[in-house]
Formats: structure tokens, C-alpha cells, sequence
């Protein structure tokens, strides 16, 4: 599989990515996790490497399950290391 560019991915999906950097910057977040649902697993390290040039910030990627907005990741003893959890989905984000 040849590998798509940010904008080849904002073609397919709604990243709304302005707002992602928007909210980084406003929460002074330094430690971003990113949860995908499958189909977007394969888009992860792209779209988080975008997230990192434009927010000035660290991304980590959650590779567990993401079945919904409900299906947050069980950090453990991590959780004070992530400021912020950002899940994409199929759905637009409404403020």
C-alpha cells in the first residue's frame, strides 16, 4: 500500500485539524495520545506527524481497540504523563 499525504487523508476523512491544534495550544498540552478506529490505523503516524509540526507538541498513538467515544483508553500509571486524548472517528467534531 502506497502511502497517502496529509492531503490525499483530508480528502477521505474530515480531520478537522485546525480545531485539533486550536485546542492543543489553547490547553498549553505538550503529550497528545491519538485513538483511531481501525480504519484509520493505517493513516496514524501521518496524521500525527502533522499534528506535531503544527502544535509544537508530542503525539503518541493508541494502538488498543477503539470501538466509539466510550471506548477511552485505560492509561494506568500513564495518565499523568497524557495532556490531552484526542479520538478521531467518522463523525465531525461539534463544539
Amino acid at each position: 500500500m502506497q502511502k497517502k499525504t496529509i492531503q490525499e487523508i483530508e480528502q477521505e476523512y474530515e480531520l478537522e485539524l485546525d480545531k485539533i491544534v486550536k485546542e492543543i495550544k489553547k490547553q498549553k498540552a505538550k503529550h497528545i495520545l491519538l485513538q483511531f478506529p481501525d480504519g484509520m490505523k493505517p493513516y496514524a503516524t501521518t496524521i500525527a506527524k502533522e499534528i506535531e509540526a503544527r502544535a509544537k507538541c508530542i503525539c503518541l498513538i493508541w494502538l488498543g481497540s477503539c470501538f466509539g467515544a466510550c471506548d477511552t483508553p485505560n492509561l494506568g500509571k500513564a495518565e499523568k504523563d497524557i495532556d490531552l486524548v484526542i479520538q478521531f472517528g467518522h463523525t465531525a467534531w461539534k463544539n
